[in-house]
């Protein structure tokens, strides 16, 4: 096991800068997720990591090692793949070892790694198989396998699960999960699904043009987000988001929106905004609650669509200028309804800079 560092990292294709200057402590043992869109950097990240992407300017670390210029053989890292990379000619035996045989480790080594690997992702029944005898998920744990067997210090996970269906996705999410409380080995595990990045990591750096928007435990990121873009980027469905301004009614902050003027006396402002400043007030949908007892209130809300998700039930209702999703087994179509929230749990931000307030 190592920590991994990035300091001041910057990656460029042609006269493109795809890393800027990026700095970044990864704890040993940590599962550390980089969440974003595509073409946000996160994968090139990855590939500085495992030496496969040229490092402009900056270093790479892991442990107390730099290994910015140090070839992939040499840096102790197992990478697993979106694309599986399996050889179809070889067994998965074969595909499993391969690594370790290039690598000049004992046959009777490579054996026992081989088998705890097969043992533990439960594809021992597999080993014999060729991978066009395999399905899309028993391909995805040999490509883990294959991982395993390196006893790495640092593990990659390039969207592993990105070409699975939903059920797949699900079942090895949770092996994954298991497999890093069970090793207790640094991962690092690149994505553009937010379920994933909440459910696994035990951080998530989230990522925008090549910036690390924000970097936090799930709780922190999906409660407390720093801007309009980790807000709306992380929570499925999305955080509610209204158009206003700052004012103080009463002696107490507020947020007027249209006609109405919204109660923010027990939100905590990291600034206080000034008087009549443009901004943008999140509310989770299950934050919203159609019983009265919060000290947030919208009051005259029509209900237009209702969303049956099984378990969840979405509504959707209109104000004046705006819309808003809340979870609800109750709503009715064309019902005129209030929606209370607490303000301390909503966000508050500049609409011009996007900061949370």
């Amino acid at each position: 096991m190592a920590s991994l560092s990035f300091k001041n990292l910057t990656i460029t294709y042609g006269s493109q800068d795809i890393i800027r200057d990026l700095s970044l402590e990864i704890n040993d043992g940590e599962f550390l997720v980089l969440l974003g869109p595509s073409g946000c950097g996160k994968s090139t990240l990855l590939n500085a990591t495992a030496g496969l992407t040229d490092v402009k300017s900056g270093e790479v670390w892991i442990g107390d090692r730099n290994v910015t210029w140090e070839e992939p053989r040499d840096r102790n890292i197992a990478m697993v793949f979106q694309s599986y990379a399996l050889y179809p000619r070889m067994t998965v035996r074969q595909n499993m070892s391969l690594g370790l045989e290039l690598a000049k480790v004992a046959r009777k080594e490579i054996a026992a790694r081989v088998a705890e690997a097969a043992a533990t992702l439960q594809i021992t029944d597999l080993l014999d198989r060729r991978p066009e005898q395999l399905s899309g998920g028993q391909r995805q744990r040999v490509a883990i396998g294959r991982a395993l067997v390196r006893h790495a210090n640092v593990y990659l996970f390039d969207e592993p699960l990105s070409n699975l269906d939903a059920q797949l996705r699900n079942e090895l999410r949770l092996e994954i999960k298991r497999l890093h409380k069970q090793l207790g080995t640094t991962m690092i595990y690149v994505t553009h699904d937010q379920i994933e990045a909440l459910t696994l990591a035990d951080r998530i750096a989230v990522m925008k043009d090549q910036v690390i928007q924000q970097i936090g435990t799930p709780a922190e990121i999906y409660h407390r987000p720093a801007n309009l873009f980790v807000a709306g980027f992380v929570g499925s469905p999305k955080m509610n988001f209204l158009s206003g301004r700052f004012t103080q009614s009463g002696g107490h902050a507020a947020f007027a929106c249209g006609s109405r003027l919204i109660s923010l006396e027990n939100y905590a402002f990291q600034q206080m905004p000034q008087e009549n400043q443009p901004l943008i007030l999140g509310i989770r949908p299950e934050m919203l609650l159609s019983r009265p007892g919060t000290d947030g209130c919208l009051p005259n809300l029509t209900v237009e669509l209702i969303e049956p998700m099984g378990a969840d039930t979405l509504a959707w209702c209109r104000g004046e200028d705006f819309t808003l999703a809340f979870r609800s087994h109750e709503a009715q179509p064309d019902e005129v309804i209030t929606l209370w929230f607490e303000s301390r749990s909503v966000a508050v931000f500049d609409r011009q800079s996007g900061h949370r307030l």
